[in-house]
């Protein structure tokens, strides 16, 4: 690992939460305590309904946890201003939502004050040409505005970036693009990426690390090359043997 790559920037301690759901209590996320490496991409992997959406909106408040605890540098989530927890910590999600303009108004949105934004070098970073700037946001493909937002995300200069289930609206050529954008993304900034996904292929290409939760427990974690080819559990086993629901 690069020396980015030794801080610790989030650290979840038996993180949970409870919903009330026809008078029973379910916990979406049990006990979960895991510690995210800064500049690392970490999947979180696992069947539908194993927690892993409500794990990661836990990391920026987005929902609040209802046991144990989340630190982001040390310091407790809820320690920091809301508003500017998120702008640390960004959260994009599987479906990208543009406001009415364009591309360059979008990007415009994020700026506060006098702040000077290049448009241009935004959207080179994440892979578009500089005529974009100017493009009507509902013109745009799904996956060039999954990449509008991810550059808008970046005007804050996030050292996180949460994404849930970013390409699985995409065709295989767009979600691969989306791919390549966030390794650069991770490789080229030092920018912490947790990803959600349901493709265990899609997280064997991204790399990184891995994190197998199964009905709101983690069960295990480590390479994802490890978790998703040699699981050590019966569960993972059955995971990557596609035998849990």
């Amino acid at each position: 690992m690069s020396p980015c790559n030794d801080t610790i920037i989030i650290e979840t301690r038996d993180l949970s939460r409870e919903i009330a759901r026809d008078g029973t209590i379910f916990k979406t996320v049990d006990s979960v305590s895991y510690r995210f490496n800064k500049g690392l991409i970490h999947n979180i992997v696992g069947p539908s309904g194993a927690g892993k959406s409500s794990f990661l909106r836990l990391l920026n408040r987005l929902d609040e946890a209802t046991g144990g605890e989340a630190l982001f540098y040390d310091r407790l989530l809820q320690s920091y201003d809301p508003t500017e927890l998120r702008k640390k910590i960004s959260m994009l999600f599987q479906t990208p939502y543009l406001f009415p303009g364009t591309v360059r108004d979008n990007l415009n949105y994020c700026c506060a004050g006098n702040q000077k934004l290049d448009a241009e070098n935004l959207l080179d970073r994440v892979g578009l040409k500089p005529e974009f700037v100017n493009k009507d946001a509902d013109a745009l493909s799904v996956g060039e505005k999954q990449r509008v937002a991810v550059a808008r995300s970046l005007v804050q200069e996030p050292e996180v970036l949460l994404l849930d289930e970013p390409t699985s609206a995409l065709d295989p050529t767009s979600s691969r693009r989306i791919e390549e954008l966030i390794l650069s993304l991770a490789q080229g900034l030092c920018l912490t990426v947790i990803i959600v996904t349901h493709n265990p292929e899609q997280a064997l290409r991204l790399g990184g690390r891995a994190l197998l939760l199964v009905e709101g427990k983690l069960i295990e974690s480590g390479s994802a090359n490890e978790i998703l080819t040699s699981p050590s559990t019966e569960a993972g086993r059955k995971y990557i043997n596609r035998e849990l629901a």
